[in-house]
């Protein structure tokens, strides 16, 4: 078999980071005794043009990050793997353990400052759970803003109704004094909460934040909260994943069943879990399919069986031919042949 290449395009703000990575891929494959141009990036600068002409020639297109880019690889005429936005919720029941379920919430918001697809960017608290919750939170240092801080902070983080670069992937402590909070508590703030009702362009915190600042919303039941996730879905990340802290196998059935989400993420530590985990069997990824409720051609984790061709032998077997009864006895009983 031939080797086949990998040539990297990050964008222009992450090429520093992406030549540092190859870097560290060359020097394993000169151990191996592999070329080094297996793996290559684009040089720096390159600009779209030289992008798209790499698409339209290369044999498989992943691509990752914006809704534009994702288009673009399907429109290169190139097969192509797009994953999907997100903008997850996750529900907590009643029955869930609130102190538990603060922690789960607290790493998973504060990994990596929250830039990951799959860290929570809204809290759906059903009924009774929320105060136990919202005091979990509170002991993991999430902080609750008030209205004028909520006005504060969106005008900080929403500007010209879009998300300001200047807050991405940054601390919680950082956006407070970018939003000029300037309460003692928000010095040691590892999370803002913000309380809302609303959902769309006119309601900013409802959609992906990229940041460790995480909307809450509160709901009478359950059925109050897979409609709201709906909405939110509506608005951005249908597809992704959703969790549920505190459910039975019954109701998280039901999210699966009536949500439009390739995974249902119960009691874990949500950006971990969906990138795959020892003790969930998800492949280990950080692209994750949204299929085609987020434009996607598959809804995976992305991983290497996704970059395989297969080749089947196929043989005959003894022939097996089912009868009519066989495939359509079910259907006549109920409606009639």
């Amino acid at each position: 078999m031939a080797p086949i290449a990998v040539i990297l395009a990050p964008s222009p703000k992450g090429a520093a980071t992406c030549a540092r990575l190859v870097e560290f891929v060359h020097a394993e494959l000169a151990k191996i005794g592999a070329p080094a141009d297996l793996v290559q990036q684009l040089p720096t600068g390159s600009g779209k043009d030289t992008l798209h002409e790499l698409m339209r020639q290369a044999d498989l297109v992943v691509a990752t990050g914006s809704r534009a880019n994702v288009r673009a690889a399907y429109e290169s005429g190139t097969p192509a793997l797009g994953v999907g936005v997100g903008n997850v919720a996750a529900i907590v029941l009643p029955g869930a353990d609130p102190y538990a379920t603060g922690a789960r919430i607290a790493q998973s918001k504060t990994f990596d400052n929250a830039t990951s697809c799959s860290s929570e960017n809204s809290l759906i608290l059903v009924g009774d759970a929320a105060d136990g919750v919202l005091a979990a939170l509170a002991a993991e240092s999430a902080m609750l803003l008030d209205a004028e801080e909520k006005a504060a902070l969106a005008a900080a983080m929403f500007p010209d109704g879009k998300l300001a670069p200047q807050v991405i992937a940054q601390s919680a402590t950082k956006i407070a004094q970018i939003a000029g909070l300037h309460r003692p508590i928000f010095r040691d703030a590892r999370i803002l909460l913000v309380e809302e009702d609303g959902v769309g362009p006119e309601h900013p915190f409802s959609g992906e934040k990229l940041s460790p600042v995480l909307t809450v919303y509160r709901v009478p039941d359950l059925d109050a909260a897979i409609a709201l996730v709906r909405r939110l879905y509506d608005y951005q990340g249908k597809g992704h994943s959703v969790g549920v802290h505190g459910a039975t196998a019954a109701e998280a059935l039901r999210l699966g069943r009536e949500l439009p989400v390739a995974r249902v993420i119960q009691d874990q530590i949500h950006c971990y879990a969906v990138g795959g985990s020892f003790d969930n069997g998800l492949p280990f990824s950080l692209s994750m399919g949204c299929g085609t409720w987020g434009g996607n051609g598959f809804s995976d984790n992305l991983n290497y069986r996704h970059f395989l061709n297969i080749t089947r032998i196929v043989r005959p077997i003894p022939e097996r031919v089912p009868s009519e009864a066989l495939l359509l006895g079910a259907y006549w009983e109920r409606y009639g042949r």
